[in-house]
């Protein structure tokens, strides 16, 4: 017998085999177990339970976010009075994917909010059903992902679940406005899964995956333009799959580039026309952002271990004596040292490398070096970039079970993991209810940042003022007039500059006839010169020199408020009143129907044009504008009311009737001061 005969055939390295060349198949030998097709099919089985399990979990942990409501906060510019939604015929279509909302260019969203509306229109609990669907397919490509690379599946389900399940992620999830992360993030994370397969591909089918990741990555910026930053992520996957540095790696993302920097460009553009490249009037400079941008990159990695505190709304830091905080200038000291840190203990360990690489290079558009809006950092940027982190976390927890690793450890390990993603999946519950509707949203503001988000004391008095023209309760209208002034004054007193606050208590005092004060308030915010504000300034002034039948001044107002935002159904809807007031029936209808087709869920042109038809004897048409503003409007007994002419003038006492006593028991109480007009509807 040879001298050789009793060692062992020698096991492949696996760790040293590229990923993308396949593992010849070995003979068995004595001593060595290779699945057969029971384990291949055990093997599947597994990813199989991993992955339902995993959206099971997120399901029961966020389906509470269903019952959302709309906020006041950009829900209306993306759905309630977003024209773009309500048709999807294919002029809208075009419309939708040629126009930019609220300064974002984002088509493949707003043709989703399309899509729901044409079903539920404005009913929220499909809009929030579909996001929080978004998020689950997001999730599994998450695992999808890990496993491809790591080929570790309790790697690929730790890093899913903290995904799924992190609070950082709700307002994505939560809030509508959001929805455009969780689109962007779905084909962002296709396409990362899809190069992975095309780095490992061959021959025709190589090419063909190729134009699959350039494609998801087209449909991930109009989801999102932030998607620019993908082909940062491929040069991370090429690293992690040790592709080699060549030619080749460059050449086949610059087509990515190139639609990086179109979309990138157009961003700019889009939110420089908005109005969003500011931060309410605090200019910083150079070492004052490099020190914020610090600070937002510590403050990301530290909520992403302890999500405590959260807001909807983070402000920057107020100056003192003209210069920022010098606290603030040891963040970009620390960032520096943890960075040097990883690098230095981390340089060998390609998990760590790839893993840190991943969550810089999609925060760093994120950390505000170029402004945009007036918060320091927002959870919602961290939807993807977080996937970085969670990647470290998986691994760690797959080499406890590693051959030769304690598994008992591992099992702690994993214990100890999935109470900690119990943990994060509570907290996110609590954090979906405070997105229940705007009350909620803008009251936990206030308790957080009670003195430097100005913009929640005003969001939550005009939403306060919204409840009080609602109200026929006068002790509701009382409370709510109260609260929505407080909170406004309290937004005026933190900053004196905002010019929205002066706007919606014009619109406060005016309803309740308060003239002078209204225009004074008018008066400020147009002298501010905020962006967006001159226009409803100007429109509060109209409407209240017509109630005062100074009728010049109003056209001049009008005229202003609609040359500046021609887009401006409010205000078309009011000058159809203005043109009817002053006995002009054909302008007024022109308004009017411009008002409807600007937003086609007022109430009010329906209800105000159904009027003007019938003292212009178009009955069936004035009927049919009030049975459309019943529709939009059902607690609306004015609506209700007005029909009951037209029922009158169309031989229907017993319906005027009914219509009467609807109006009636809606609270409408001029109903009930025209007896003569019910006596002569009782008589038959």
């Amino acid at each position: 017998m040879s001298k050789n005969s009793n060692k062992q055939p020698v096991r492949p390295n696996i760790q040293a085999t590229r990923p993308d060349t396949q593992q010849r198949q070995q003979k068995p030998s004595a001593g060595t177990t290779v699945p057969g097709k029971e384990g291949a099919a055990f093997k599947k089985y597994i990813h199989l339970i991993l992955a339902s399990s995993i959206a099971v979990i997120t399901w029961l942990f966020l389906k509470v976010c269903t019952n959302n409501q709309l906020t006041n906060w950009d829900d209306p510019g993306y759905i309630k009075d977003n024209p773009l939604i309500k048709d999807i015929s294919s002029e809208g279509l075009g419309r939708i994917f040629s126009t930019p909302i609220m300064g974002n260019y984002h088509p493949l969203t707003i043709l989703s909010y399309a899509i729901e509306y044409s079903y539920v229109r404005l009913e929220p609990w499909l809009y929030h059903l579909d996001s929080l669907l978004f998020h689950i397919v997001v999730t599994l490509l998450v695992y999808w992902f890990v496993q491809l690379l790591t080929r570790r599946p309790v790697a690929a389900a730790v890093a899913a679940l903290l995904f799924g399940l992190h609070p950082m992620h709700m307002e994505s999830v939560a809030w509508l406005a959001g929805r455009k992360d969780v689109v962007y993030g779905m084909f962002y994370m296709a396409a990362c899964v899809a190069y992975v397969y095309f780095l490992r591909a061959t021959g025709a089918k190589r090419w063909l995956l190729y134009t699959s990741v350039l494609l998801l990555f087209l449909c991930s910026l109009l989801g999102k333009p932030v998607a620019v930053i993908l082909p940062m992520s491929l040069f991370c996957i090429d690293y992690f799959e040790k592709r080699k540095l060549d030619v080749s790696v460059f050449l086949d993302k610059v087509p990515f580039f190139i639609g990086a920097v179109y979309f990138g460009l157009r961003s700019i553009k889009d939110q420089n026309a908005f109005g969003s490249l500011t931060t309410d009037d605090l200019a910083f400079n150079i070492f004052e952002r490099m020190a914020l941008g610090g600070y937002a990159l510590i403050s990301y990695l530290w909520k992403a271990v302890l999500p405590v505190k959260l807001c909807n709304f983070y402000p920057y830091p107020l100056k003192v004596h003209g210069a920022l905080p010098l606290s603030y200038y040891m963040y970009p000291a620390l960032a520096s040292v943890l960075l040097a840190l990883v690098i230095y203990f981390g340089r060998r360990n390609k998990v760590v490398i790839f893993g840190t690489l991943f969550f810089l290079v999609n925060i760093v558009l994120l950390l505000q070096f170029l402004p945009v809006g007036g918060a320091i950092i927002a959870d919602r940027y961290t939807y993807i970039p977080y996937l970085g982190l969670f990647f470290m976390a998986g691994w760690l927890v797959s080499r406890f079970f590693e051959e030769g690793a304690g598994k008992q450890t591992g099992y702690i390990a994993l214990s100890v993991t999935l109470l900690y993603a119990g943990y994060l999946g509570y907290l996110s519950n609590e954090r979906c209810k405070v997105w229940y509707d705007t009350t909620s949203l803008w009251r936990d503001e206030i308790e957080k940042e009670p003195h430097d988000a100005p913009n929640a004391w005003n969001n939550l008095g005009f939403n306060y003022f919204n409840k009080f023209n609602e109200s026929v309760n006068p002790a509701e209208r009382k409370l709510y007039y109260d609260s929505a002034t407080y909170l406004l004054t309290m937004a005026i007193t933190l900053q004196p500059s905002f010019a929205t606050p002066y706007i919606s208590l014009g619109e406060l005092e005016r309803t309740m006839g308060k003239w002078d004060d209204a225009r004074n308030h008018y008066y400020k915010a147009i002298a501010l010169k905020s962006f967006d504000a001159s226009p409803n300034a100007y429109l509060g002034l109209a409407i209240i020199y017509a109630i005062n039948h100074n009728f010049d001044s109003s056209g001049y107002y009008f005229r202003k408020a609609i040359n500046e935002k021609p887009h401006f159904p409010e205000a078309h809807s009011n000058y159809g009143n203005f043109f009817d007031m002053t006995q002009q029936p054909d302008s007024a209808l022109v308004h009017y129907a411009l008002s409807i087709a600007q937003n086609p869920d007022m109430y009010a042109p329906h209800l105000n044009r159904g009027r003007l038809l019938y003292r212009l004897k178009r009955y069936d048409d004035a009927i049919k504008d009030f049975e459309i503003a019943m529709a939009l409007n059902p607690e609306n007994g004015e609506v209700y009311y007005a029909r009951s002419f037209a029922d009158v003038a169309k031989g229907n006492k017993p319906k005027a009737l009914e219509d009467v006593k609807k109006a009636i028991s809606l609270g409408f109480t001029e109903a009930k001061m025209d007896p003569n007009y019910l006596n002569m509807l009782r008589t038959r």
